[in-house]
């Protein structure tokens, strides 16, 4: 369960930081994307966080098929990292660490 902590914090803590943000904002996310793109100084930086994205995606995809799941099961995560970046990736680690803990919960429970 120690594992599942962090990055539930950070998963609650920034989700919730992003609700609050949207539910104010003054135009849709898309309209925000494209101001951005518009400018080369914060084109940047969504250039930038897209790169480390696709490196999280890759992580996560190398990351499942090495525990033994079908490359398909990381989809939902990769969806969600594409819209709101970091929330795939702290949604992978935690519902990883939650499964890693059922998984020696229930071997020690045939001890």
């Amino acid at each position: 369960m120690k594992s599942v902590a962090l990055p539930l914090i950070a998963l609650l803590a920034f989700a919730g930081y992003t609700v609050s943000v949207m539910l104010q904002a003054e135009q849709s996310l898309l309209d925000f994307g494209i101001s951005l793109m518009s400018r080369p100084d914060t084109a940047q930086v969504v250039i930038d966080l897209y790169l480390l994205a696709t490196l999280a995606g890759i992580w996560m995809y190398q990351d499942a098929r090495k525990r033994g799941q079908s490359g398909l099961s990381v989809v939902p995560y990769l969806l969600v990292t594409a819209i709101f970046v970091s929330v795939g990736p702290l949604l992978y680690l935690v519902v990883r660490g939650l499964q890693e803990w059922k998984t020696s919960v229930s071997a020690a429970q045939e001890v």
